[in-house]
């Protein structure tokens, strides 16, 4: 399941979302299904947090093993103030 925060469920119009991919994915081919999907999301693709089972991911070659059930969360930047 795909969860979205903040900017990226306001770009997808979307709070969460079940996708199929397989089971073996690198995290950079996973946010591409994930941005063909939703191409509005490629303008915040540098900005993004990206996390798979609540721990962050960088978005380039590590492969993820993915379970069924498995949270994947889109977390755009926080502001601090």
């Amino acid at each position: 399941m795909i969860l979205y925060f903040a900017k990226s469920a306001e770009i997808t119009g979307l709070r969460s979302e079940t996708i199929s991919v397989p089971q073996e994915i690198k995290a950079l081919q996973l946010w591409k299904e994930i941005e063909t999907r939703h191409p509005g999301l490629a303008d915040v693709r540098n900005q993004i947090i990206f996390a798979v089972r609540q721990e962050y991911v960088e978005l380039g070659d590590q492969l993820l093993l993915l379970q069924p059930g498995d949270e994947i969360a889109v977390i755009p930047p926080i502001s601090g103030g």
